[in-house]
């Protein structure tokens, strides 16, 4: 642990003055106080500044339409969310735990600043800022806590290579990778984390005996024995077949935190109540799926016109969540699962958190397109467009290169590309969301007069995710299409007043340009290639790093604060 400002002061002024007299001594121990009581004052004021990035928001939903017994399985999931937040925090680093106990118990005069900057982030890094160290001087691993933390890439690949038999094992997204004296191993999750996978699955098994929802309780059945045995497929259909009111997702998803490889899964809790009137709303762009995958801007060899037709939209609002789900940034919505195998049989589920869209409109969105867009494409700027580049991100999760063929040998995208695959992945989704929009606009299921609204919403969002950081999945996906289209010149910059004009065809054009590029890097699985690329694009522009600090009265992100149950 570093030493505190004050402890630091203190130090420095009594080296100095270690032969003076008494009246000396105390004279510099004066100075010395308010040096530090200055000196803690700015450190307040960076902690206080770093918190103030994230605005609290009391958050809305609707529970009038749930039932007691509703409630009462409600309460019992919130409590899994909370094991899972547990786990969660292990996951990123082992010793996370024993980290909030040294601030805890220091004497920081500081440290409810800190503590609460640790609880926001999941750990002592600024996950806004590379990982950079607001506590202590601990480096966050890129194997987070399920990698030996001295462990190298190389080291990896050279035990695999050397032991053909574990590759299985150790690139499964549910085991943690450890040392055995001089070997390594894969644990599975479920003897690893045993004793809140029985807690958790034992929850489940209790909220799925009081639900009257069959394939709610069906799910929670299935995924309670997933968290017992790592085996996830077959309860991840069951996901796909929930129809209630409740819209839970529970169990290890996203590997954005392994930054070493990309392959280990990550627990989290969506915890949500399902609108149906905005759901039904749209059921009519799952009918386009197969017909946007054609259009796709690539040879039709790499189509991916083998997932299943089940696309279920759900529109919900969320009342909880845990483990990956809560650090830093918040999610607007997701398109699970990741699972190709069961994407190419049933497709893919997209859930839209309405009550979060909302509030992040409202909180950092539409100042921010305010400030950097000019005043004559002001106009132009829509929220619905914001919804819709959000929905059509999830939709475009769907498609594209998931599984396919790599030097003869049956492979997906993720495992080819490895860490650079979510960078990738979730800037095809946004430059994909809109080139699908555009498709949809030909169709006549969207407004073709609204394409220059959606173009200009869709570029001022970019700036939103850029502010994540190009460290971060969805900021470096956004840096890479605003770099791109800078390189096309799909729009123009005036440095006098700092703000964008959109190049309305040029960027129609650039988009489909980007959206081959991409795919083509995911279909042929090159690895290589898509470092290459993201070296060259998904940097921050000297223009937008100067923009960020502008923005800096406008909160990054929203910190919800959701309703008792």
């Amino acid at each position: 642990m570093k030493p505190s400002l004050i402890s630091l002061a203190l130090i420095a002024a009594l080296a100095g003055c270690s032969q003076t007299d008494g009246n000396s001594l105390n004279q510099a121990q004066t100075d010395t106080q308010n040096s530090s009581q200055n000196s803690q004052t700015v450190a307040n004021n960076v902690y206080q500044e770093m918190l103030d990035r994230f605005v609290t928001i009391d958050m809305k939903a609707d529970l009038t339409a749930l039932s007691d017994i509703d409630k009462q399985v409600l309460i019992k999931l919130i409590q899994v969310a909370d094991i899972l937040d547990e786990v969660y925090l292990r996951q990123t680093y082992e010793d996370n735990a024993s980290i909030r106990a040294q601030i805890l118990d220091s004497s920081l005069a500081d440290k409810d600043l800190i503590l609460s900057l640790y609880d926001l982030h999941y750990g002592p890094w600024d996950t806004l800022e590379g990982d950079k160290n607001f506590f202590g001087d601990i480096k966050r691993p890129d194997g987070a806590g399920v990698y030996p933390t001295d462990m190298s890439k190389e080291e990896f690949n050279e035990w695999i290579r050397l032991h053909p038999e574990d590759e299985a094992d150790f690139k499964s997204g549910y085991t943690v990778i450890r040392r055995q004296g001089d070997k390594l191993i894969a644990i599975p999750y479920s003897q690893y984390y045993a004793k809140e996978m029985k807690a958790s699955a034992d929850l489940m098994r209790e909220a799925a005996e009081l639900t009257l929802d069959k394939s709610l309780k069906t799910f929670l059945n299935k995924r309670a024995d997933a968290f017992l045995n790592d085996e996830y497929r077959d309860s991840e259909m069951a996901w796909m077949d929930l129809d209630g009111s409740l819209e839970v997702a529970i169990g290890p998803y996203e590997t954005y935190t392994d930054k070493l490889f990309g392959y280990k899964t990550f627990y989290e809790a969506f915890i949500t109540v399902r609108n149906p009137q905005d759901s039904a709303k749209l059921d009519v762009y799952k009918k386009y799926l197969k017909q946007m995958e054609l259009n796709l801007p690539i040879p039709d060899q790499h189509k991916n016109l083998q997932r299943g037709s089940e696309s279920p939209i759900s529109v919900v609002d969320q009342v909880a969540g845990g483990g990956d789900n809560k650090p830093a940034v918040q999610t607007t919505a997701f398109n699970l699962p990741n699972d190709e195998y069961v994407r190419e049989v049933k497709g893919s589920k997209k859930v839209m958190l309405k009550n979060v869209l909302n509030a992040k409109y409202n909180a950092v969105m539409k100042p921010i397109s305010q400030l950097i867009i000019a005043e004559e494409q002001q106009s132009l700027l829509m929220e619905k467009y914001f919804f819709n580049e959000t929905l059509f991100h999830e939709l475009s999760h769907g498609l594209g290169p998931g599984s396919i063929v790599k030097d003869g040998k049956n492979t997906t995208v993720a495992e080819q590309l490895q860490e650079t695959y979510s960078k990738i992945e979730e800037g095809k989704a946004d430059v994909m969301g809109a080139y699908n929009m555009l498709f949809l606009m030909d169709k006549g299921q969207l407004p073709k007069a609204e394409r220059d609204s959606m173009l200009v919403t869709y570029f001022a969002g970019l700036f939103r995710s850029m502010r994540f950081g190009v460290h971060e999945a969805h900021g470096a996906g956004a840096a890479f299409q605003y770099n791109y289209f800078k390189e096309k010149q799909a729009f123009s910059f005036d440095p006098a007043t700092e703000r964008y004009t959109v190049n309305l065809d040029t960027m129609a054009q650039a988009i489909s340009d980007l959206v081959h590029d991409v795919c083509m890097i995911q279909a042929l699985g090159e690895y290589q290639k898509s470092k290459l690329f993201l070296e060259k694009y998904a940097v921050m522009a000297a223009e937008v790093a100067k923009l960020n600090i502008k923005m800096e009265s406008i909160p990054t992100d929203i910190r919800p604060n959701y309703p008792k149950i």
